[in-house]
């Protein structure tokens, strides 16, 4: 097997969404990253039995039909794929009597972390169609003097890191101490907090290059101390996009994190078209033989290997969005897909809806 690209991914689910069953019997089958895929082939092996159940004669027999022909797949495997697998089977055509039945073998472009089951009339596709919006990842930390979390957020998955406590004590000073003297203490103990977040923000985050952005909350004064204390290095809190306020630094407070920071989060991929199309428009003006957007312009650039990005929106012909895409990808380009949300993605979209950045004059 081979990983798919995001956009050979894009054309797979493209086709499979188009089916659907008469009753729940297509099967969606996931496999995370690094499971035994042998584990998954004995728990189908049951699933087979208890597809004898089902009192439907076709839907039985196209269950069992698809069960079979992913478990034989399996057998062919001898570890679970580098990213995981995701397999769909079923009865596709209009018959009910299983002459269509067919199966797809997916590894998909990052690994997959979901274990999945599911007879349905539909396959099950919402996994993959994540990993069509995940191009990065930005960093999450909330915080307080007692408590961190860092998380991920990788298209709409949230995904735990590591929980820290600081040990700090409570306000309640131990016998005999001196207000000043307590007051040094657990300064100290927060400036040593600090540094172990920020140590273990730069051991998780400062070579991914996927990295968008970091987003830190907690209470006013705790985030803005480890902030502009600079306890981070240069390089990730130039990458800090947004403080929130907030009360919660357990593992759900990541998700408030993330719902409070909708607005910047959106401003984010805005800023990220706006310049992608500002380059195109400011080299289609300066620098005409470097930009293309009418479509016999821009076949023959991808024809001599010329083009390094591919700018696409997302209402652009499909037919011939699919085709200029898997040339594209054929010799090397970057595909960067923008909406029409903008102005300069209206704009663009009234233009032509597709253009090219060239690597040569042709």
């Amino acid at each position: 097997m081979t990983i798919l690209t995001k956009y050979e991914l894009e054309e797979v689910i493209e086709e499979i969404e188009t089916y659907k069953g008469r009753q729940t019997e297509l099967v969606s089958v996931y496999v995370p990253a690094g499971y035994d895929v042998n584990a998954v082939q004995r728990q189908l092996e049951a699933e087979k039995g208890t597809a004898k159940n089902i009192k439907s004669t076709s839907t039985r027999k196209n269950v069992s039909e698809a069960l079979e022909k992913i478990v034989r797949f399996l057998k062919t495997l001898k570890k679970t794929p580098e990213n995981g697998l995701a397999i769909f089977a079923g009865n596709v055509e209009s018959s009910e009597e299983g002459g269509g039945m067919r199966i797809w073998e997916i590894e998909p472009p990052m690994p997959l972390k979901v274990r999945l089951y599911r007879c349905d009339k539909e396959f099950v596709l919402e996994t993959l169609k994540e990993q069509l919006e995940v191009d990065e990842i930005f960093a999450l930390i909330v915080m307080d003097r007692k408590e961190a979390t860092l998380g991920i957020l990788e298209g709409k998955r949230i995904e735990l890191i590591r929980n820290m406590t600081s040990g700090i004590p409570s306000k309640v000073r131990a016998g005999g101490q001196s207000s000043q003297r307590f007051h040094r203490i657990t300064e100290g103990l927060t400036r040593d907090f600090y540094k172990r977040i920020a140590e273990e923000v730069k051991k998780t985050f400062f070579d991914n290059p996927k990295l968008k952005g970091i987003l830190v909350g907690g209470p006013i004064p705790t985030k803005d101390e480890f902030l502009e204390g600079e306890y981070m290095v240069t390089k990730l809190r130039e990458k800090v996009i947004g403080r929130v306020d907030l009360g919660d630094s357990s593992e759900s407070g990541l998700k408030e994190l993330v719902e409070k920071s909708q607005d910047i989060l959106a401003s984010q991929e805005i800023i990220k078209e706006k310049q992608l199309l500002e380059m195109f428009f400011e080299t289609l003006g300066e620098k005409p033989d470097l930009a293309k957007y009418k479509e016999k312009d821009i076949k023959k650039a991808l024809e001599f290997g010329a083009v390094d990005v591919l700018i696409l929106s997302k209402d652009f012909d499909k037919k011939l969005a699919k085709e200029f895409k898997m040339k594209a990808l054929s010799i090397g380009s970057t595909v960067e897909i923008v909406s029409t949300e903008t102005e300069e993605g209206k704009q663009f979209f009234n233009l032509s809806g597709a253009g090219a950045l060239l690597r040569f004059k042709i």
